[in-house]
């Protein structure tokens, strides 16, 4: 089991490092993924994911796909976009990904961070938790 701290890392590299280790078999528990960052001005990413939710919302709404309404699982819907859903292997992949708002009670053992995906000296991001109340999806 990997546990991974998200908390001012890029999503898109601690993405690509989860994805790699689900399918290599292991279970992965990301924390902190409401502290995650997205990197982009702010009002192009608003721009970006208001569009796509505009799209999942043709056809019937109780049907059709939807965005998740917390930052956390808007995340994991992020993270599923980087495995094949239409192989076993990516379905079972999927499965053993877990992602947490917060640092859960009964998880133990140390988080790693991704090197590489550190915050650093970028000007221009945006956390998770701040897209999704921008987006309306927060509580």
């Amino acid at each position: 089991m990997i546990i991974i701290d998200a908390d001012n890392c890029r999503i898109g590299r601690v993405g690509t490092y989860v994805a790699k280790q689900l399918l290599n078999g292991e279970e992965v528990h990301v924390i902190n993924a409401e502290n995650a960052v997205i990197s982009g001005n702010k009002k192009g990413l608003v721009e970006k994911y208001q569009q796509r939710r505009a799209f999942l919302h043709k056809g019937d709404p109780e049907k059709g796909p939807t965005w998740s309404n917390v930052p956390h699982l808007f995340v994991k819907r992020l993270f599923r976009g980087m495995l094949n859903r239409k192989k076993q292997s990516g379905r079972d992949a999927f499965k053993r990904l877990r992602v947490h708002a917060r640092r859960p009670a009964d998880l133990k053992g140390d988080a790693i961070r991704i090197k590489g995906s550190e915050l650093g000296k970028m000007s221009r991001y945006m956390r998770i938790k701040e897209l999704c109340v921008l987006l309306g999806h927060s509580r």
